[in-house]
């Protein structure tokens, strides 16, 4: 793989990587070139303001959730005929998994894809200091290879004269120079930018702002050069189907020793027990009827503004697996797609829409009953909420016996994690690793069996599982484990 690339890094959140980033994509695309955007960790709302500044789809690198050995196979299937690629950062450069060192770090991902990092800097409030920032930077890791800066927030020409020239002393180049504009700034709330399917021209807008701005204050002839010197990577890109038909990805799955669970029914009990490798289920690898094997079973795919976020490997995944993937919105569609014998109702902001969700009650009256039929369900975060009884008083579904509500904490953090039981997504034991992001509570009734024994950062038993209903807090990314995909195809196509 030998994609032109570069890493849109900074110091810290809120100095303009996103603004930066999306620019360089869309003053790209601009000039005619296939630009392939990507973004390191989980987050699922800035890869849709890269798919409207590119017209492809965004995607995310997050060695925690996937590993880093898929880092730059994810990065060559989504770069596949691209003439270049922008991957912007999380959080301080050299920020990742709390406590995990370099884990899931922008500069961990910048090595593991041999791609030069632009640092964007905000320079509101500084002169020559910012040549000792740089070069803290740049000196920190000699693996990460810093090629240059961008300078955001500059107030005059004079400030940006000073600003070149102790960079200029510092031996880093600067790639560009951006004033302050409130008009490529993005509207915010409870758990970040509000997304782009939600904004609807005013996203459109905002983004051909940030183009603008990025192409007159940036080099991006010097940019495209610096691009160009990332060097070739090793091996192949991922592939859906071959991840799902590899022995090391998919199947087996990766079943939990004992002495990692030691989680009972109601939490932080120790029960080795509770995972029975003896009696447990295994995979589902073929199906007996060959008419059925046939079948493209359809599996309804929840999107629309109420529920934005999904990682496209998923659809990917149940494409190859046999399914006949349909989207449709909660928010307008009565009625869920024809056929439909599966059901996956991702994240997004069910608390933002609820009003709406409960008064479209045909369509949660349908989707309970496909759900009391036994079909597989497969619901994370804000597909968990719209599953539950109510959220803040307003009905939802009514598939689970619990009720939600919004808090006043966020819980943020990504998770390992084991199932506890055998359901529509795995056999117990499996081991995934996920990533909580939300401010609502779920409040469950008596009984309730348990998706997750979350084993890190502190134990405990996590979702529901119910039927063919699979519904977490967690978000996971199936391409670390690919199985899920397999299986909950053949539980639709079988069901």
């Amino acid at each position: 793989m030998s994609v032109p690339r570069l890493v849109v890094a900074a110091p810290s959140s809120g100095c303009g990587k996103t603004t930066v980033a999306t620019g360089l994509m869309a003053a790209f695309a601009a000039r005619g070139l296939a630009v392939s955007p990507h973004k390191v960790g989980p987050d699922y709302i800035d890869p849709g303001y890269h798919a409207l500044a590119t017209g492809r789809v965004g995607r995310n690198l997050d060695a925690y959730l996937c590993g880093p050995e898929l880092v730059a196979p994810l990065f060559g299937h989504g770069a596949r005929g691209c003439d270049l690629a922008v991957v912007e950062g999380v959080m301080g450069l050299y920020d990742g998994a709390a406590g995990q060192g370099e884990l899931a770090s922008t500069a961990q991902v910048s090595k593991l894809l041999r791609a030069p990092v632009v640092l964007v800097v905000d320079a509101s409030s500084q002169s020559r200091s910012v040549a000792a920032l740089v070069h803290g930077f740049a000196s920190w890791d000699a693996g990460v290879r810093i090629g240059g800066v961008i300078l955001n927030k500059v107030g005059s020409s004079r400030h940006e004269a000073l600003l070149r020239e102790a960079l200029e002393e510092a031996g880093v180049p600067v790639l560009g120079a951006l004033r302050r504009a409130e008009q490529v700034a993005t509207p915010s709330r409870h758990l970040g930018l509000v997304p782009v399917a939600e904004r609807g021209a005013a996203a459109v807008s905002a983004v051909a702002a940030m183009a603008a701005q990025v192409s007159a204050g940036c080099d991006l002839d010097a940019l495209m050069a610096l691009a160009r010197s990332a060097g070739a990577l090793p091996g192949a890109g991922w592939s859906p189907a071959e991840a799902l038909s590899s022995p090391t990805q998919g199947h087996p799955y990766r079943l939990a020793e004992k002495r990692d669970v030691g989680l009972g029914q109601s939490g932080g009990v120790e029960d080795p027990d509770i995972i029975d490798t003896a009696t447990r289920e295994r995979p589902v690898d073929a199906v007996a009827d060959g008419s059925a094997a046939r079948q493209r079973p359809v599996i309804a795919v929840a999107g629309g503004a109420a529920f934005t976020f999904s990682y496209a490997e998923h659809a990917e995944l149940l494409d190859a697996a046999g399914a006949e993937v349909v989207t449709f919105d909660p928010l307008r569609d009565e009625r869920l797609p024809e056929g439909t014998r599966g059901l996956v109702i991702g994240g997004g902001f069910p608390e933002v829409y609820a009003s709406e969700l409960g008064a479209n009650e045909s369509l949660r009256k349908e989707i309970a009953a496909l759900a009391l039929s036994g079909a597989p369900v497969a619901a994370e975060c804000a597909g968990l909420l719209y599953l539950c009884r109510e959220i803040d008083g307003t009905p939802m579904c009514g598939v689970l016996d619990a009720a939600a509500r919004m808090g006043e904490r966020l819980t943020l953090g990504y998770r390992d994690a084991v199932a506890v039981g055998d359901s529509v997504l795995a056999v117990a034991g499996t081991r995934m690793r996920g990533h909580e992001f939300h401010r609502t509570v779920i409040e469950p009734g008596a009984g309730r069996a348990p998706a997750w024994g979350v084993v890190a950062p502190a134990r405990r038993v996590e979702g529901f599982v119910q039927q063919g209903v699979h519904a977490s807090y967690l978000h996971t990314h199936w391409a670390s484990e690919p199985g899920v995909a397999r299986r909950f195809t053949e539980r639709c196509r079988t069901s």
